[in-house]
Order: structure tokens, then C-alpha cells, then sequence
């Protein structure tokens, strides 16, 4: 069984710590997705892996295998980067027969694979061509095709897409998919900054902040049951919003004490020693609607109206001035800047948080 087993992987630069620990096991056939923000370590994570940075300490193994010292080379893996890495000299079909001619595999072999990648990713009539005569998407899949020849054990991507434009990072990721299906055994990591890509490509998603892992989980389990404030903050676009509150009867339907000594009824169990103490109520844009009567979460001037059409995004005052309450509502709206709005949702959409971030949902 081709995985990757992470143990107690840590990652110094000197005195500078990088990874702190990181414990976690990608089973064969995966596509596992690593995400986080700017130098929270994910790269890095991908880069050990390969065999491009060393390991400070813990274990790592592929295919039950123990790799910590084991070259690139002789990993069983193959990396696409998000630079392409094309030879400019060489023609398509070059690029992707280099890997094959320097390991001296057979001229039908290489062939053959060569042109079997080609059709999977469509890029049969481009065989001749040098890669300055293609796009960007197509050079990507041409990098992409490279991996493949190599059959490798394990796939590596390091935000493949980010040098595309939006229109070309949609149809990449569809091929991207479409890969994943016809090479249903091949373990896949993928590391982006793109939450769409991780929503829409991932069987688990690994989030990391500043070198550690704040959850692992299927994308939806993320959006729904966020573990802490951290995840719940960076899974989903626009982001959660975020309510200081006080527990004011805990128990199996809570009740907490909002702005403006309005409360709210959340069916979440809180133990009863957590009464009185501070905490935080989370509501996605996209759960709020617009309230006409007394039943209500959260009351606000408008302060920008972005009408996309499709949704309408209202930015309301929030409990900072820098930080606004932001509804998603469906369609377009009537609703304008200056106007004083009341959002409610439904008590069961409600996510809490206690003072030390984590949630209260189990």
C-alpha cells in the first residue's frame, strides 16, 4: 500500500523552528490538500517530502518504508511546480520523455507512455510544439504529463496553479480532477493557498498554522465543524463572522448574553462550570438573512453594498471598527449603504467558541 506516513516531523533552519511536530498519515489513493497561510510551513512540508529539504527530526516514511535519507531520486515520487520547469529548447514531447531517457528505459516504453499521458491531459496535437508556442494552462498540464511518465508512487503539487488567471486555473483543475479519477490508487499531495481548489479536489484537507496541524479532515467536515477559531476563520470565503459573547445559562441549548444585553439560544452543550466566562459566537456570511420582525442575532448600519449579481455582499458594523459583520445573501437587494439592517440565522448554523479557541462542538 503506496502512503506517507508523517511522525513527529519537526524542521529547524538554526534557531529558527519551522515545523513543530507534525504527526499524520495519507493513505494510498488519497488526494490530500495542505493549506495555510503565508509561511505556515506547508511548502516546506511538500519539500521534505520530495526530499528537496532535510528532516530535523521524527520519521518519515513511503510505501512502509523509511525515507529520511533516502534521496529524491529514489523516493517513488514525482513533483509539478508552480513554474512549470519546462525545457524551452525542447519539444513537448521531449519534456515529457527526459525523465524516461535519463532512467534508460526503452524507446517503445518511453513512447508509450508519453503518448498515453498525452491523451489523458489532451495534449496529443501539441507533441511537436515548443513550449513557448503553448499556454499557461497547457504548459502546466505538460509539467503535470511529465510527472505521470515517471509513474511515480506518489504525486507532489506545489500550488500548480497560482501563475494562472482565473479562467485557466478553473479549466487546470478540472483536468486536475479528471487525473485524479483515472489514477484512482495514485496517492496525491497538493498544497495551495486557494480554498476553491482544496474544497473541490480534496478527499482530506490538512490545515497548518505557524508550523503545526489545527485540523484534519473531508472539506465539508472543515466548513462544518471547524475545531477551532483558527480553522473556522480561514475555511470558507468570505470568512466566518466572529460575536464576543458571554455564557449566561450553559447546558444543552446555551444561552449567551450578545451586544446590547440581547441574548441568544444556540443548541450547543456547554458544561455548566463555563458559565459566565467569554467566548465567542461564529455565523457564516452565507447563513444570515435579513430579519423584518424582533427576531433577530445581530443589528448594524450598512457601511458597503457589493451587488455581484449572483449575491449581494452586505457589510455591516461590526464589534471593531476594522473588522465588519459580513452577510451573503442571495440574488440582488434593495438594501443601501446608510440603512439599518437586522440579520438573524438558524440557531443550528451557529458555531461557539470558548476562551482558549477551541469549540464547543464535539
Amino acid at each position: 500500500m503506496t502512503g506517507v506516513t508523517l511522525k513527529e516531523i519537526r524542521k529547524s533552519y538554526g534557531q529558527v523552528k519551522v515545523l513543530h511536530g507534525i504527526d499524520l498519515d495519507i493513505k494510498q489513493g488519497e488526494f490530500v490538500v495542505f493549506v495555510g497561510p503565508s509561511g505556515c510551513g506547508k511548502s516546506t512540508l511538500l519539500r521534505m517530502i520530495a526530499g528537496l529539504e532535510s528532516i530535523t527530526a521524527g520519521e518519515m516514511s513511503i510505501d512502509g518504508a523509511v525515507v529520511n535519507d533516502v534521496p529524491p531520486s529514489r523516493r517513488g515520487i514525482a513533483m509539478v511546480f508552480q513554474s512549470y520547469a519546462l525545457y524551452p529548447h525542447m519539444t513537448v514531447y521531449d519534456n515529457m520523455a527526459f525523465g524516461m531517457k535519463i532512467a534508460r528505459e526503452s524507446k517503445d516504453e518511453i513512447d508509450r507512455r508519453v503518448r498515453a499521458a498525452a491523451d489523458v491531459l489532451q495534449l496529443t496535437p501539441y507533441l511537436d510544439r515548443l513550449p513557448k508556442a503553448l499556454s499557461g494552462g497547457q504548459r502546466q498540464r505538460v509539467a503535470i504529463g511529465r510527472a505521470i511518465c515517471r509513474n511515480p508512487k506518489v504525486f507532489l503539487f506545489d500550488e500548480p496553479l497560482s501563475n494562472l488567471d482565473a479562467a485557466l486555473r478553473v479549466a487546470t483543475r478540472i483536468e486536475i480532477a479528471k487525473l485524479k479519477e483515472k489514477m484512482a490508487d495514485t496517492t496525491m499531495i497538493y498544497v495551495t493557498h486557494d480554498q476553491v481548489e482544496a474544497m473541490t479536489l480534496a478527499d482530506r484537507i490538512v490545515v497548518l498554522s505557524a508550523g503545526k496541524i489545527e485540523q484534519v479532515g473531508a472539506p465539508l467536515e472543515l466548513y462544518e465543524r471547524p475545531a477551532n477559531l483558527f480553522v473556522a476563520r480561514f475555511i470558507g470565503s468570505p470568512a466566518m463572522n466572529i460575536l464576543p459573547v458571554t455564557i449566561a445559562e450553559p447546558g444543552a441549548r446555551t444561552t449567551l448574553s450578545l451586544k446590547g444585553n440581547r441574548s441568544a439560544g444556540v443548541p450547543i452543550e456547554v458544561p455548566a462550570s463555563d458559565k459566565g466566562k467569554a467566548a465567542s459566537l461564529g455565523v457564516r456570511p452565507e447563513d444570515l438573512t435579513v430579519s423584518t420582525g424582533e427576531d433577530y442575532l445581530i443589528e448594524g448600519r450598512i457601511l458597503l453594498v457589493e451587488a455581484l449579481g449572483e449575491v449581494t455582499l452586505l457589510y455591516l458594523e461590526g464589534p471593531s471598527a476594522d473588522e465588519p459583520i459580513i452577510a451573503k445573501l442571495q440574488g440582488t437587494s434593495d438594501i443601501a449603504k446608510g440603512d439599518i439592517v437586522r440579520l438573524s440565522a438558524d440557531p443550528a448554523r451557529l458555531h461557539l467558541f470558548g476562551d482558549n479557541g477551541r469549540s464547543y462542538r464535539r
